[in-house]
């Protein structure tokens, strides 16, 4: 699935979350945010919420029950629960992005790889990926309540032949990367802590860069706005919100 690099014009910042940490930032309409896996080895949990009303944030049940699909490539929209698209992928080399794995907790990192706390190891000590959102989600006044279901990007999760779900260990690559475009305002939550599947027996999350860049016009025949006649009506949901806003 990898395709020559295509580097944006018009960017406007430009930053990197080393693995095992997180970021945040409010993407505005108007604006991608594209991710790309430093060394291969990133997964990157995300959720979205609208920041002029936090209540309305990212719904994995009506992004895949609307596309009909249980992984997430370009074409595809991330639904909120408003019936709203709140980012559209309109660029991937990965190819598949994880919507059903989860996070991981920190009873699960304690028994994968043991205890490494600050006190013992410094800035080397290990997090969970729930500890991580919420310790992202409480600058911008969210909590436990406000954690739902994730997407996992860079992470490919699939259902094998025997009805077992499988983590492909060697999916993303140096450099893939993926562009999210911003329909509202959003407000983008990430943390870079390993997949909870991933069968990797040391702690060693991958890095992300991070590049915000000017959106191009939505032409009519946007590969996203096309991809489902339910992404047009949602679409159309989200140019009625924005002329409200």
């Amino acid at each position: 699935m990898k395709q020559p690099d295509t580097t944006p014009g018009a960017v406007v910042h430009r930053d990197g979350v080393p693995g095992g940490r997180y970021w945040s930032m409010v993407i505005r309409r108007g604006y991608t945010l594209r991710l790309v896996d430093r060394d291969g080895k990133a997964n990157v949990s995300a959720l979205l919420y609208n920041p002029q009303n936090l209540l309305e944030r990212y719904n994995m049940a009506d992004t895949l029950k609307g596309q009909h699909t249980s992984k997430l490539t370009r074409g595809n929209m991330l639904y909120s629960d408003m019936g709203r698209v709140m980012l559209s992928i309109v660029e991937d080399t990965a190819g598949w992005h994880d919507t059903i794995g989860g996070i991981t907790r920190d009873a699960d990192i304690l028994r994968k790889y043991g205890e490494h706390r600050f006190q013992q190891v410094r800035n080397d000590f290990y997090r969970s990926g729930r500890e991580l959102f919420l310790i992202e989600l409480a600058k911008w006044g969210l909590g436990k309540r406000d954690l739902v279901a994730n997407l996992n990007l860079f992470s490919k999760v699939y259902a094998g032949a025997d009805g077992i779900l499988h983590f492909d260990p060697d999916h993303s690559e140096s450099g893939d990367h993926v562009d999210l475009r911003a329909e509202m305002d959003t407000l983008v939550v990430l943390n870079t802590a390993p997949h909870p599947m991933d069968p990797a027996p040391a702690y060693a999350p991958g890095a992300v860069d991070l590049v915000i860049y000017r959106s191009p016009p939505v032409a009519d025949d946007d590969v996203c706005v096309n991809f489902r006649p339910e992404n047009a009506r949602a679409f159309a949901n989200t140019a009625i919100h924005n002329c409200q806003g």
